[in-house]
């Protein structure tokens, strides 16, 4: 059977409605990440949701008092299409992301669910440092498939598509390649069977 692209699987998603349970099951981890980038947040700034999927994350964090602009991205038409047709606030653009770039940088980047449908992660990293964020930004990104958790290493079988698996440190080692400052890393919402979602953050100085 040909590998599917982690795009067609999204599309498909929409299609079946499934795309809605990615709120449900990521909205803990998502809320977590996004008091991370803004809880002590002052002044106005603005946000891109790499791999926006819906659009529900930028719906969510637009409603910030301090909120300028939120702009989502993803490579799936039929999520973008889904995001328009939900949210009239938000920008949403159909991209590959490594081949857009905003007009304006943006002070904050967040990314739940995928780097890791990346071959090449760190260029992805990169090309967010180079182009999409300002100096002193911050860069999240949230995901559940990683070597430590022991039940996502059927994903990519179970789905047909690639999956980059990697550790905790080989992830941390990556943004510390890629130049990312001031790195912080820990997983969320554990339970018995589930060593919580991967979150890592850092600044572009």
């Amino acid at each position: 059977m040909t590998e599917k692209k982690a795009t067609e699987v999204f599309s498909q998603w929409v299609l079946n409605g499934k795309d809605e349970g990615m709120e449900k099951n990521h909205s803990n981890a998502v809320n977590v990440m996004l008091d991370e980038l803004v809880g002590s947040q002052t002044s106005q700034f603005s946000i891109i949701d790499a791999g926006c999927g819906n659009g529900w994350v930028v719906r969510e964090i637009i409603n910030h008092p301090l909120c300028s602009k939120a702009i989502g991205v993803d490579g799936s038409k039929e999520m973008i299409d889904k995001a328009r047709s939900l949210d009239s606030r938000g920008t949403y653009f159909y991209s590959d992301l490594m081949d857009w770039s905003p007009k304006e940088k943006v002070n904050f980047v967040h990314s739940m669910e995928v780097l890791y449908y990346f071959r090449q992660p760190e260029k992805l990293v990169m090309h967010i440092l180079d182009n999409w964020l300002i100096e002193g930004g911050t860069f999240i990104m949230g995901m559940d498939h990683y070597k430590e958790n022991l039940n996502s290493h059927s994903w990519p079988t179970d789905l047909n598509t690639y999956m980059n698996l990697m550790s905790i440190k080989e992830w941390i080692k990556l943004f510390k390649d890629c130049g990312v400052s001031q790195i912080v890393s820990f997983q969320t919402n554990k339970s018995q069977n589930f060593p919580g979602t991967l979150i890592l953050k850092g600044k572009k100085l």
